[in-house]
């Protein structure tokens, strides 16, 4: 049903290798979580047991050295195999997220920090966003302020995904008050921590979909953090996180894309199979369309996400080909799923043909973890040379 880019020996035995482990855990396994909120902890420990949280990490560490392709590719046929967003999230962290410590830590930091997240070890969570700023990364109010040894941080952050299990924190915080810095977006410095439950309150965040993996509200007092902790410079922060936004677009466009083609196939089989007035559903043009559409769109997304992939690893500028690509395989992957409910007419809103899951699930990509208008924003004024609007 998909079109396959050309896949080189080592890519077409990680998808091959990928899709055995997630074989293992069908729609009712994630049926199953989506309705008791349990974590996919069996998933999870398959794919650190199989090498694959450290795709895209360096060998030095322990990682397969793989470049954003690989790690899409892997990313993509979780998705695709049903698993959706309840089995990329809970792994999606591992794979890209603590790159800046590949990038920007020390080389006992990496000696120290990633071999254990790469072996499932430690199980990290990314802790950015608060509810008074928003996309405004630049008026984050956590503060980091200094101490004979290090740092302590104060303050809130939001939608922390996996905040109840995790043992380390990658956060960002202000080292230097807004109003004492050049531009808004200096002073912001990046750490990694430990979890620490005593001065760290995780609330989880009743949602609409994913309920296998929560997100949080956490609530930040007093957390000692060390020098050794800071990863990169001090007030260098948000550059460091920029550096990383142009691959975690990619790795969302790429599981928003797998999740719709789960979507698209399991609509294709039930209209073929499902007859109504002495027919398959499927022989009717307005079940057909849309799916056709559908696939339509998802490959055309497909290929510009490889190939936001491609230029990333080639070192090349990939901005807008990565915004793109997320802005399109966001909502080609939500529409396929629409489409999925709708071909199964009524039977779709139930749960025991999964697609419903499959389209509350797609609203994650489109929402997070930059909006549609932002991405358009971007676009207008770096690609088209309009003049900024907000």
């Amino acid at each position: 049903m998909t079109f396959a880019l050309d896949l080189t020996e080592e890519q077409a035995a990680i998808k091959h290798a990928v899709e055995e482990i997630c074989a293992k855990y069908d729609d009712h396994y994630w049926l199953k979580t989506d309705n008791s909120g349990d974590f996919p902890d069996a998933f999870v420990n398959d794919i650190a047991e199989g090498g694959w949280l450290g795709v895209a990490m360096p060998e030095s560490v322990g990682g397969a050295g793989l470049g954003l392709t690989e790690a899409a590719l892997m990313m993509q046929t979780v998705a695709e195999s049903g698993a959706g967003f309840s089995g990329a999230s809970a792994i999606h962290l591992n794979i890209f997220g603590l790159m800046p410590i590949v990038k920007f830590g020390t080389p006992e930091q990496q000696q120290r920090f990633l071999p254990p997240a790469i072996n499932g070890a430690d199980k990290a969570c990314f802790a950015v966003t608060e509810p008074n700023s928003g996309l405004d990364t630049s008026s984050l109010e956590t503060r980091a302020e200094r101490t004979n040894s290090g740092y302590r941080i104060t303050g809130r952050k939001i939608w922390t995904t996996n905040a109840q299990r995790a043992n380390k924190i990658l956060i960002i915080a202000r080292t230097t008050p807004k109003d004492q810095v050049k531009r808004p977006t200096e002073g912001l410095s990046l750490f990694y921590a430990d979890f620490d439950r005593k001065h760290i309150e995780a609330q989880p965040i009743p949602k609409m979909g994913r309920k296998a993996v929560e997100c949080n509200t956490l609530f930040i007092e007093d957390l000692e953090v060390s020098n050794a902790e800071l990863i990169g410079e001090e007030g260098a922060g948000f550059k460091i996180l920029l550096s990383g936004l142009n691959p975690e677009r990619v790795l969302f466009a790429a599981e928003a894309i797998g999740l719709g083609r789960a979507a698209l196939k399991r609509a294709a089989q039930y209209a073929k199979e499902r007859v109504v007035f002495g027919r398959p559903i499927g022989q009717n043009q307005g079940i057909q369309h849309p799916l056709a559409k559908a696939w339509a769109e998802l490959e055309a997304a497909n290929l510009l996400t490889f190939k936001a992939a491609a230029l990333y690893d080639a070192g090349k500028d990939c901005g807008a080909e990565a915004n793109a690509a997320k802005y399109l395989g966001a909502e080609a992957g939500f529409r396929a799923c629409e489409s999925s409910v709708l071909a199964h007419g009524g039977m779709g809103y139930a749960k025991e043909y999964f697609v419903e899951r499959y389209f509350r699930e797609a609203m994650i990509a489109r929402i997070a973890p930059v909006s549609r208008e932002m991405i358009l924003n971007f676009i207008a004024e770096r690609v088209l040379g309009l003049p900024k609007s907000y």
